[in-house]
């Protein structure tokens, strides 16, 4: 068997450069973090070569080099740079596999170029191994190859300087044996062992006993002095590009009404989604693709809250787009295309009714977007503002499943204001007999006055408070505008009464009513 390794170095690095071609001979470095505690992650031979080093801070990497051209991590950088060397990968193999960022290994068995060269000289590999790396430097990326018949042979090889390295079939552990200990990654627990017991390279490692490493490290040890050995278990896990699902037809005669269109699309639907449970997939989006009479087209988008492969849900969300946006001609031809996601589970109750499976509320969802108007549909969020009532709403999305259970947060004593909404109007009796100040008067102008005691006005609002007012603080205002000239219309105070309760209470200074619109726990 014959695996190729096609490794990027400084892979963040590459990516970037990959995008800005132009900074390749400045000294450039990758940062991760904010502010002064971003971190370098990779920088450029350049920089390197004035002192900068990964894991300093930003700050000191200019301090040695004071003109350093920053650039954060850019993770869609990286996405793509990882799809274009994985594309040259399918380019030599159709078996690959994606195993990190910049690695990438390729099942070279049965290639014509490895069938076609003569047995024994291993001038098959080399030949290939050249051909990969010449693809690679054309879609910009600076790979590394190494060829081995296992996988971490090929991965140390492919990390070597001179590339392309090919280790002949068999000759895994006489490669290996002079490379030092770091090469195999080994916990840092491990490697202090290891430097304890005087061993520098892979080769002392596969000279003990295998029984006595194991003994000694458990079953780390026991793969560690495996691999030492050159012997790899793990086995090429093929990457599987993300699966395409479309169903269609041209029809023989255009349609113009609505229900004999959609008695074509349900057959459709109904193909496609049998197509989607035979690969343990459901539909989150689906595209609707329309062939218009005598010559156009119109295309459509149809997101759902939550992964479906209900048929009629689907339908339902097709019917519903196109009587709100009819396609104005008859429909020549149609293609449904869904983009699949792993269907969501749903958590059984023991008690109680079974609950609302997520995938139905696109239909309801749909059904109240038609009737009401698509922005009077949605999720309310607080804002981010200092009025506990003001709202605004967002489109509907279904909760994420929770992944994993996580451990209760321990509280910290601190308080928490319950809202009251509606707010409970009060009487206050202020402090003197002067008259609170009118609205747009100037806070400058005298104190306020302070309230003495609260009294609910209404006898059956809950909660009901009543009671003198044992510390006040206060006034100050708490809506959106505080920092302009405009005046405010409220005066908040925080008030403590003789029973121990803790209130918030506000002055409309228009109407100059008193309200209670939060109580502290």
């Amino acid at each position: 068997m014959s695996i190729a390794c096609l490794f990027v170095p400084l892979f963040p690095l590459a990516a970037r450069l990959r995008s800005e071609p132009e900074l390749k001979d400045e000294a450039v470095a990758v940062c991760e973090g904010n502010g002064s505690a971003a971190r370098i992650v990779a920088a450029t031979r350049k920089a390197r070569r004035s002192g900068v080093e990964p894991g300093m801070t930003l700050p000191q990497a200019r301090a040695r080099v004071p003109k350093l051209i920053a650039r954060g991590r850019d993770r869609e950088c990286e996405r793509t740079a990882q799809e274009a060397l994985l594309e040259v990968a399918e380019m030599f193999s159709p078996r690959v596999e994606d195993e990190s960022e910049g690695v990438v290994y390729l099942d070279l068995e049965g290639h014509r170029t490895l069938v076609d060269s003569p047995a024994g000289e291993g001038r098959g590999e080399g030949a290939l191994a050249r051909e990969i790396l010449r693809a690679a430097q054309s879609a910009a990326l600076p790979a590394r190859v190494g060829v081995a018949a296992s996988k971490l042979a090929a991965r140390i090889a492919a990390g070597l300087p001179d590339s392309p390295t090919v280790v002949p079939e068999g000759e895994e552990s006489r490669f290996l044996a002079p490379l030092p200990l770091e090469k195999l990654a080994p916990a840092l627990e491990i490697a202090a062992t290891l430097e304890r017991w005087g061993l520098r390279s892979i080769g002392d490692l596969a000279k003990l006993p295998e029984g006595e490493v194991a003994s000694r490290l458990g079953e780390i040890g026991r793969e560690l002095h495996a691999t030492a050995r050159g012997i790899d278990p793990r086995p090429l896990e093929p990457y599987l590009p993300p699966p395409s699902f479309s169903e269609g037809m041209d029809l023989e005669w255009p349609l113009a009404s609505l229900e004999p269109f959609l008695f074509v699309a349900h057959a459709a639907l109904e193909r496609l989604v049998r197509r989607l449970e035979a690969q343990v997939l459901a539909c989150t989006r689906l595209e609707v693709a329309l062939k218009l009479d005598p010559d156009g087209h119109d295309a459509r988008s149809i997101a759902l809250p939550a992964p479906t492969r209900d048929v009629k849900t689907l339908l339902t969300l097709v019917r519903l787009e196109l009587e709100a946006r009819p396609p104005g001609a008859p429909v020549a031809g149609f293609t449904f295309s869904a983009h699949p996601d792993q269907p969501r589970r749903a958590q059984l109750s023991l008690f109680g009714p079974a609950a609302l499976s997520p995938d139905r509320l696109a239909t309801t969802i749909a059904r109240l977007a038609a009737l009401l108007g698509a922005g009077r549909v949605g999720s309310p969020r607080a804002l981010d503002g200092h009025r506990p009532e003001r709202f605004t709403d967002t489109g509907y999305a279904a909760p994420p499943s929770p992944q994993m259970r996580l451990a209760p947060r321990e509280g910290r004593g601190l308080l928490g204001v319950r809202v009251l909404r509606p707010a409970v109007a009060l009487e206050v009796l202020l402090e003197g007999s002067r008259p609170p100040l009118p609205a747009g008067e100037g806070r400058g102008e005298g104190s306020p006055l302070r309230p003495l005691s609260l009294k609910t006005l209404a006898p059956d609002a809950a909660p009901p408070i009543s009671g003198s007012v044992r510390v006040a603080a206060g006034p100050w205002s708490l809506e959106d505008g505080w920092w302009t000239e405009a005046p405010a219309d409220r005066d908040y105070w925080d008030v403590e009464l003789s029973d121990g309760g803790l209130y918030r209470i506000y002055r409309e200074r228009e109407a100059g009513a008193w309200f209670a619109d939060g109580v502290y726990d």
